[in-house]
């Protein structure tokens, strides 16, 4: 099985920011400890803080891989576009969300992204791309 994992915008300061939400581990180590757990799973990995890029990988990934687990941050609940693009790929979508979006602001509760995915894991911190993986073998 071949996943790829695709964060959006800041979350590349994991581990640095906003720790009670994101945690205090950093990107690079949280999919070092996904690449230990699943050891059979290819897992590619990008991050970008550009709405088009997202989308140029959402491409790329979406008629080669096994399954996408998409966490694209601050996007999910502004980009239309991103949503779009999900939708008209053929891979199967998982988003994930660190923080539990539904106990923060209320802007955070609408999200483009979700009516096109396979389903949504939030609020299990660096916890629910496992479970996002977990969610692709079991399929």
């Amino acid at each position: 099985m071949h996943i790829g994992i695709l964060n959006g915008p800041n979350l590349n300061l994991t581990g640095i920011r906003e720790e009670e939400h994101y945690g205090n581990q950093g990107f690079n180590d949280i999919l070092e400890s996904l690449r230990l757990e699943f050891p059979s799973i290819q897992i590619d990995y990008f991050q970008s803080n550009t709405e088009g890029l997202i989308i140029d990988k959402l491409h790329e990934w979406g008629f080669e891989l096994d399954g996408i687990i998409l966490n694209a941050g601050g996007y999910t609940h502004t980009s239309v576009a991103i949503g779009d693009a999900v939708k008209a790929i053929k891979t199967p979508v998982i988003e994930v969300h660190m923080s539990n979006v539904m106990n923060r602001e209320e802007f955070r509760h609408i999200s483009y992204i979700s009516l096109n995915a396979m389903g949504v894991i939030s609020g299990f911190g660096a916890g629910s791309y496992s479970l996002g993986i977990t969610a692709f073998l079991k399929k």
